[in-house]
């Protein structure tokens, strides 16, 4: 019985069949098949894929780097974390070569599609810098705007007239996202330049005078955005890739 045993829980042997009917009825069974299923794509690409291949310096010393940021330097210090952490020497090795892949495998996923990916998702990246004036009739929000055009100080009307939370900030919003913005809004900022004021606009149930503090335009030299675009493409590629698959759960005792 215990060979064919996945877990041995207080010399009380447990079969594959039972651990997946104890995920079943946890509600775990679909995400730890989800969770096979996308190492087995992995594997199978880092595997079969061209163009993968990783110069063995570079994994030696990002092994080096790591034993040195975690102070594992010290041949058994080294080999205590390979044994509580259930793994090898050949292994580890193995794993920092596949991350290296893998990202090798993200860029050649991704590359073609990444300009696309970020046109479409431009309008909700790029950001604009806002403070505001929030007041409740029309007549009060063109007086404020007359003020501020003839030299008041948009950050003391804030305070004393905005019915926003930020009128404790001198009106400050921070950035908000183009594609957040009511339509409204955002048609009235595309052709204005860094300090115009906007409005007044109506938004919901009041008026609103704007002035554009910053732009903060999305762009793909940003190498974080650019890391969040090829991961969230390289995901999509994944699930499709898994969807497409034949699965049968098969288990014998």
């Amino acid at each position: 019985m215990e060979a064919n045993a996945l877990l041995i829980v207080d010399e009380k042997p447990l079969s594959l069949r039972q651990c997946l009917r104890y995920l079943q009825i946890g509600g775990k069974l679909q995400g730890f098949i989800g969770d096979v299923l996308r190492q087995y794509v992995l594997e199978q690409e880092l595997e079969t894929r061209e163009g993968l291949e990783i110069n063995s310096a570079m994994v030696e010393q990002a092994a080096v780097d790591f034993r040195l940021q975690n102070q594992l330097t010290d041949a058994q210090t080294f080999q205590d974390w390979l044994v509580r952490n259930g793994t090898t020497y050949d292994l580890f090795h193995s794993q920092i070569k596949n991350s290296f892949k893998l990202e090798k495998l993200k860029a050649q996923i991704t590359e073609p599609r990444l300009q696309e990916h970020f046109i479409d998702r431009k309008l909700m990246l790029d950001r604009i810098v806002l403070s505001r004036i929030v007041v409740e009739s029309k007549e009060m929000a063109e007086e404020l705007h007359t003020q501020i055009a003839e030299g008041g100080s948009f950050e003391q009307l804030a305070r004393e007239y905005s019915k926003a939370d930020e009128r404790v900030a001198n009106g400050m919003m921070g950035p908000v996202s183009r594609g957040t913005m009511p339509d409204v809004l955002r048609s009235a900022l595309d052709s204005v330049e860094p300090g115009s004021v906007v409005g007044p606009l109506p938004i919901e149930n009041y008026w609103a005078i704007f002035r554009v503090e910053q732009f903060l335009f999305a762009t793909l030299e940003d190498a974080q955005l650019k890391q969040t675009m090829q991961g969230e493409l390289f995901e999509r590629w994944l699930t499709e890739k898994i969807q497409s698959m034949t699965v049968k759960l098969q288990v014998n005792e």
